[in-house]
């Protein structure tokens, strides 16, 4: 049940606070006197778009705040599944910058507007001309049936259990794709120990390696001293002993 509509700065409204009764309340005024714009505000925190255009002074901001009784209502879950702290009298506020910047609050909880759309939709019910084109909604008619046919309560756990079982859903969705990637990694490292496998490689197999590409990577300038060496030994125009010193001078070179 509405309590309280406070409006600032919106169309019409400077500032304008409206304290409802339990029971029925009557609104009445002239054509002109304001009552639809009332009706407008209301739809912002029923989460209804909005421009620039409802600022009465633009370089202010537009809030709109509705107090709300919701202990007869069966919001508990609504509350939890969206995070918000439940209050038996919950207030919903939205507000409009200058800069044409929306905000929504439940609660003081900043929400998006499909939330606050949800809550207001379930807190209030405006009737108005051609509203019996909702009949043949077929959302309106089942929840006509539920309504008559007191199933509210078996209607909210419905909902529970049904959000329960998407998030179990989701959550086993979620592990069957960690199980599919697990799979490929699998594979992949099984892939790998199998190229290691064949490798055949041997304890000393790294530092030997390294041993080979230092003398490939030097296999030119080897085999010009190994060249000069031979060049010397055959040469018969120097000594034995000098043309040997010589030769080891040319190979300490590449060792």
């Amino acid at each position: 049940m509405l309590s309280r509509l406070s409006i600032s700065n919106y169309a019409l409204i400077n500032k304008l606070q409206v304290n409802f009764h339990a029971n029925l309340n009557t609104v009445t005024g002239e054509t002109g006197a304001g009552k639809s714009i009332i009706l407008g505000a209301l739809s912002l925190i029923l989460g209804n778009r909005a421009d620039l255009s409802v600022l009465k002074e633009k370089d202010k901001k537009c809030i709109v705040e509705g107090q709300f009784e919701v202990s007869n209502y069966p919001l508990k879950r609504f509350f939890e599944i969206n995070d918000l702290d439940y209050d038996s009298s919950t207030i919903l506020r939205r507000e409009i910058t200058p800069s044409g910047k929306s905000r929504a609050f439940i609660n003081d909880t900043p929400v998006n507007l499909k939330v606050m759309r949800e809550l207001g939709l379930q807190l209030i019910d405006i009737h108005s001309q051609h509203q019996n084109l909702e009949l043949s909604n077929q959302k309106f008619q089942l929840n006509l049936v539920d309504s008559v046919a007191g199933a509210n309560e078996a209607l909210t756990k419905y909902k529970a259990q049904f959000s329960a079982y998407k998030s179990t859903k989701k959550e086993l969705e979620q592990l069957q794709e960690n199980a599919e990637q697990a799979k490929a990694d699998l594979d992949y490292y099984q892939f790998q120990f199998t190229q290691l496998e064949e490798a055949r490689l041997e304890e000393t197999e790294q530092e030997d390696l390294e041993a080979e590409l230092e003398q490939l990577n030097h296999a030119e300038e080897i085999k010009t001293a190994l060249t000069e060496t031979v060049a010397l030994l055959d040469n018969e125009t120097f000594s034995v002993l000098q043309a040997v010193k010589d030769s080891h001078r040319t190979l300490n070179k590449v060792t």
